[in-house]
């Protein structure tokens, strides 16, 4: 089959008619009747109004969340029943794989070869990885004394408020409502306002996919309005969330507030990416270097912000990523050749721009990039920014940018390499390059990190779990330990 060409995405972008409805107890629903503009950062066209929830709408989908749980049939249905209906969601995003993507790219302005091979990839695979491992788990009876029985079993935890980003609405929501349901939770999801499209389309998905009424409810809105909701509903059980760690503290405190709620965050991150002279290939550490960091638009929790490199060859890798950075082609999301599209709102680029000011201000040297792009598009684009000479006190180097914009160090041993990649107060993800075993265990242990990459990045599967440390959060998202989050531990011990 002939894969489609930008003229192909550019028709469907006009045939494009997306929902604006919450989805409240197996219903599309209008709420109170305010709205608010989804705009596409390709353009600045604003692709429609949705629906605008306020703590009305906020209680009306929890309150269908709890009668599902407590009434319902999705906690009570055999596992492999629940995993069967996951399989099939799995199926649909399949079948539907083309228009999920288009949502996607014009909500965020990821490029469309991105949201099709990758971010539509990553979230069926999560729902079918949930649905297959869903009748798989078992219940421990540790060895007691003869005359007792003791039986510990993990129940669904309850009602789940999942918030989520935009830089992977799909996927991140997947990596959240996917276990949860698995465990037999039920669900209110809230995306980003500037990307609830995608969610929309997911949750009238799930229902065909033969989920009952009110097990995943998706509500659109903000985060200071139907976020806050969410996080002090005293009927929400469990709140997961990824995003800022500024917002994390807000669910953190909404939980002390109301009913002492279990609170996962997934956070910011200001992650290291080490290369040592001895690493096994140069010119793929710098390749993977700035493959990293200009991915998705630097929009990246995980992304290799500061690039560590030993002093003996840091020119040399520095003047690869330039040359790469240089070469990426910056264009329409919707152009399969495009290689970086559109950040994500005017709002977000000012404030990835007040990054680079700051940088040449502290004394950065600017190698490449730092300013708007393809203005006369309307869109939201920025040249892929390579800096070095970056102080290691400097903002550049210590706050998270969330952008196309990539700091470099040097230093000249590793333990400096090892104190630079520590001294953050992030702690999600890291990468080393080296050839050397021993030096690949010990450095990996003493990075504080919830992932370390060794010679590659941004790789895994659903196996492994994904989390922070430190202010990048708790918790863990993918594997078997996710559905630690939303389930419970019962003791139940029996006399003889």
């Amino acid at each position: 089959m002939t894969a489609p060409t930008h003229d192909d995405w550019l028709r469907r972008a006009k045939e494009f008619r997306p929902p604006r409805l919450h989805l409240i107890d197996g219903a599309e629903e209008a709420g109170g009747g305010s709205a608010f503009p989804v705009v596409s950062p390709r353009d600045g066209q604003v692709l429609t109004e949705v629906a605008d929830a306020g703590t009305a709408e906020i209680d009306a989908a929890v309150a269908a969340a709890r009668r599902a749980f407590e009434h319902g049939p999705w906690p009570r249905l055999a596992p492999a029943e629940r995993g069967r209906v996951l399989v099939r969601l799995a199926d649909l995003l399949d079948a539907h794989r083309a228009e999920l993507a288009l949502t996607v790219s014009l909500e965020t302005g990821k490029p469309i070869g991105e949201a099709h091979d990758i971010e539509l990839r990553a979230v069926t695979q999560t729902f079918r990885w949930y649905g297959q491992l869903a009748d798989k788990l078992t219940d421990e009876s540790p060895h007691t004394a003869p005359d007792a029985l003791a039986l510990v079993t993990r129940e669904p935890a309850g009602v789940v408020g999942a918030v989520v980003p935009w830089n992977f609405p799909l996927t991140l929501a997947g990596w959240k409502v996917a276990p949860a349901l698995a465990a037999g939770c039920t669900v209110v999801l809230k995306p980003s306002e500037n990307s609830p499209l995608s969610a929309l389309l997911l949750g009238r998905l799930a229902l065909e996919a033969g989920l009952p009424p009110g097990v995943l409810n998706v509500v659109n809105g903000d985060g200071p309005v139907a976020g806050r909701a969410l996080g002090l509903h005293p009927d929400v059980d469990v709140l997961a969330f990824t995003g800022s760690t500024a917002v994390g503290r807000h669910y953190l405190r909404y939980a002390a507030d109301s009913n002492l709620k279990r609170v996962w965050l997934e956070l910011g991150g200001k992650s290291p990416n080490i290369v040592l002279p001895d690493a096994p290939d140069l010119d793929k550490a710098a390749a993977t270097a700035a493959w990293g960091i200009f991915f998705n638009q630097g929009e990246m929790c995980t992304a290799p912000s500061r690039l560590l490199v030993h002093s003996s060859i840091a020119e040399q890798v520095t003047e690869a990523v330039v040359a790469r950075a240089r070469a990426l082609r910056v264009g329409d999301p919707l152009d399969p050749e495009t290689e970086m599209g559109a950040l994500v709102g005017e709002d977000h680029l000012t404030r990835v721009l007040g990054h680079v000011r700051t940088a040449t201000e502290d004394g950065a040297r600017l190698r490449t990039g730092g300013s708007r792009t393809l203005t006369g598009t309307g869109g939201v684009y920025l040249e892929p920014t390579v800096f070095d000479r970056v102080a290691p006190d400097s903002r550049l180097a210590r706050e998270e940018v969330f952008g196309p914009v990539l700091a470099v160090l040097a230093f000249d041993d590793l333990d400096e390499a090892v104190a630079l990649a520590n001294a953050t107060e992030y702690g999600l993800a890291a990468g080393l390059w080296t050839s050397d075993l021993s030096t690949a265990h010990r450095v990996s242990r003493a990075l504080k990190a919830g992932t370390v990459w060794v010679n590659c990045y941004e790789e895994g599967d659903l196996t492994v779990p994904f989390g922070g440390v430190k202010r990048s959060g708790n918790g863990r998202d993918k594997s078997v330990h996710a559905l630690e989050k939303y389930t419970e531990l019962k003791t139940t011990w029996i006399q003889l």
